[in-house]
């Protein structure tokens, strides 16, 4: 699918403008082994190219308990490498309550996902909640679809909406006095 202009606007993020702290980034997924390590891997090597590790630190998780300890799924490392994306060092966790309070922003890939992590977050975290695809650009979607049982383009698919998403967001964090501000991301 080409990618088409976007009309929806990205998420405010004026309250981590005045972070005196490394804003902390959660990628949310089902089973932490395909979208979401996808994106945390996108974004950690985007923010490291703009020298920013020290202002935005990213993670990611599941919605679901089914793979905690294991690395992503072979596939979405193989097309990631591809694109200069090394998923090898992650390894699957669930998402936890905590997690709500310790990140700044969780960037969850569907409904459904959204739907469980709403179930563990706490009433007062709630603002913290995006969709990744919040942030696209260049791509008008509402979810990054599950790769899992698709074939290789399922997982070209998750990495283009994954980089689209992450230099929207970058360009959001970077906008003001944001921790992107400095390096000009």
């Amino acid at each position: 699918m080409p990618p088409s202009s976007t009309t929806k606007r990205a998420p405010d993020l004026a309250h981590l403008k005045d972070a005196r702290r490394p804003v902390r980034v959660l990628m949310v997924c089902m089973g932490n082994i395909c979208r979401s390590p996808t994106a945390h891997g996108v974004l950690q090597k985007m923010v490291d190219d703009a020298h920013l590790a020290d202002r935005i630190q990213v993670d990611s998780a599941g919605t679901h308990d089914y793979h905690v300890g294991e690395a992503p799924d072979r596939r979405a490392q193989a097309h990631a490498a591809r694109r200069g994306y090394d998923l090898s060092a992650q390894r699957a966790r669930h998402l936890r309550a905590r997690d709500f309070v310790q990140f700044d922003l969780v960037l969850l890939m569907d409904a459904v996902n959204e739907c469980h992590a709403r179930a563990v977050c706490p009433d007062q975290q709630r603002h913290k909640m995006h969709r990744l695809t919040d942030f696209c650009t260049q791509y008008t979607v509402d979810e990054v679809p599950d790769p899992y049982y698709g074939g290789p383009a399922s997982f070209e698919r998750v990495l283009d909406l994954a980089e689209d998403a992450c230099r929207g967001l970058l360009r959001v964090l970077a906008e003001g006095d944001g921790p992107g501000a400095a390096a000009g991301a």
